[in-house]
């Protein structure tokens, strides 16, 4: 059905507040990718709502005259998400960025998804609460964006995910219906659907506001930085550690490559630039267990080829040490003015294989590839740096990428940790997931989304798309195997 923009445009100026609706070809252009640049659509429309009931009244009009639409927080995603590729509406949460309710004694706080995420703990730490789930943009992204991927971060390996610390949604469902998911108490009778919805990449509604659960800030703080000659040492820390039984609140790990970006960029010297690798290791709890985790992790370290171990207690001389990870990528930006972001999860067992054949990737295809990831918990982040303008560069790059995650599933692990599927890795999807478990897939999607016009074309797998899962399907079916509908759905 051809859709009438111009038509529909004047409807949304009618439902909405002057300035709520964004036309003008040039102002579009703000929309035309999230964090991912190698994937760019221009939208038709933009919308601006900022309360639930202009959310509802937008998606009840998309559902009457079967518009599409496309969910977008603040566009830091990195898998194109966020991304209209079809003509689509595009609902834009960022003008939703009020905090409706804090109730410390309960420690919880009522959000809109347009909340940045850092805004949280800010609010709160005064009060000696946090809120944990920390991404590396947190001083950018979302609350609504964090519950679309359900996102990590840093201290993810202790204290989990997104979904870890949301008790309850307000969501939109495709058709406009106002309901609740979850609620404001740990335990309720009812059919739990927070965790279908916490990571459906905005295929299965809005959420326009979002109980997040807070912690109290931990009684002490010890930072370990740890330097070493060579990766598989660092790895081989990393094995230790958790082996021991030390629960760090994070493992973060980067390379050599990485270490002189930081230095060269921001002149911030605190990693040696001689390292193949230098391992962040936060420590927190009561004091007496965090002096005793400390010089357990210190001597392990020590054991697995450290070649020096720091030790900072002092919040200021953290903050410090945690600097350089902060500002790794935007370093590597700098340096290199394109660079194709992946996000795959190994065993940490396999750590070592797997950032060794990734170096013999990148010399294969002439591509540097930096590593700065999540080494707790396996979680990589590897950065394939190029320039652009050189012919074929994108598809070379996108093949890397590929081969990349490739080597994360043969190793046991996953296509993507907490950047999620959008358009980038749908066509891997089946790589790790049959037929019959895409279609279960699809059938909890069109429970909340009938007619398929959240995020369309987002996750999964189709022959529109994927052309090779298209025929995987077709050899399938060619075989005898049933599949149902919902497998080979474009």
């Amino acid at each position: 059905m051809r859709i009438d923009w111009p038509a529909l445009e004047r409807e949304l100026r009618r439902l909405l507040p002057p300035r709520a609706v964004v036309a003008a070809r040039q102002e579009l252009l703000a929309y035309d990718c999230d964090g991912l640049t190698l994937h760019r659509h221009q939208p038709p429309l933009v919308v601006l709502p900022e309360t639930t009931r202009q959310v509802s009244d937008v998606l009840a009009l998309c559902h009457r005259q079967g518009v599409p639409f496309v969910a977008r927080g603040s566009g830091t995603g990195l898998s194109g998400g966020a991304v209209a590729e079809t003509e689509a509406l595009v609902v834009a949460t960022s003008r939703m960025r009020r905090v409706l309710e804090l109730d410390l004694p309960n420690r919880r706080v009522v959000v809109q998804p347009g909340v940045i995420n850092s805004w949280v703990t800010r609010a709160v730490a005064g009060d000696g609460f946090y809120y944990a789930p920390d991404p590396s943009s947190q001083v950018a992204c979302s609350i609504g964006g964090n519950v679309a991927e359900n996102s990590g971060g840093v201290h993810c390996l202790k204290y989990g995910v997104t979904s870890n610390h949301v008790l309850g949604l307000e969501v939109v469902l495709p058709d406009g219906t106002v309901t609740t998911l979850g609620s404001d108490l740990d335990e309720t009778p009812e059919l739990d659907l927070r965790g279908a919805f916490i990571g459906s990449e905005g295929t299965l509604g809005i959420a326009t506001a979002i109980t997040l659960r807070l912690l109290q800030a931990p009684q002490s703080v010890a930072v370990l930085l740890a330097d070493f000659t060579a990766m598989e040492a660092a790895g081989e820390a990393v094995r230790l550690v958790t082996a021991a039984g030390v629960m760090p609140a994070g493992m973060e790990m980067m390379d050599r490559l990485t270490i002189e970006a930081v230095d060269d960029y921001f002149g911030y010297d605190e990693y040696p630039r001689d390292a193949a690798a230098v391992l962040l290791i936060e420590l927190d709890g009561q004091q007496r267990e965090v002096a005793a985790a400390v010089e357990l992790a210190t001597g392990l370290c020590r054991q697995a080829g450290a070649r020096q171990v720091r030790q900072a207690w002092d919040a200021d001389e953290r903050a410090q040490l945690w600097k350089g990870r902060k500002s790794a990528i935007s370093a590597l930006g700098r340096r290199f003015p394109s660079y194709y972001l992946q996000d795959g999860v190994v065993p940490r067992s396999a750590l070592p294989r797997v950032l060794a054949a990734i170096e013999r990737l990148s010399e294969r295809y002439g591509l540097p590839v930096a590593n700065v990831f999540h080494a707790g918990d396996g979680n990589l982040h590897p950065l394939i740096l190029y320039r652009a303008g050189e012919p074929g560069i994108g598809a070379r790059v996108q093949e890397l990428g590929a081969e990349i995650l490739r080597l994360c599933v043969e190793a046991g692990g996953s296509i993507t940790g907490e950047h999620g599927v959008g358009s980038d890795k749908r066509c891997y999807l089946d790589w790790m997931f049959s037929p019959a478990d895409l279609a279960t897939m699809q059938l909890v999607r069109r429970a909340f989304d009938p007619e398929g016009r959240a995020n369309p074309g987002k996750i999964f797998p189709t022959p529109r798309t994927c052309a090779e899962s298209a025929r995987r399907v077709a050899v399938l079916e060619a075989q005898g195997v049933k599949l149902p509908a919902e497998a080979v759905v474009v």
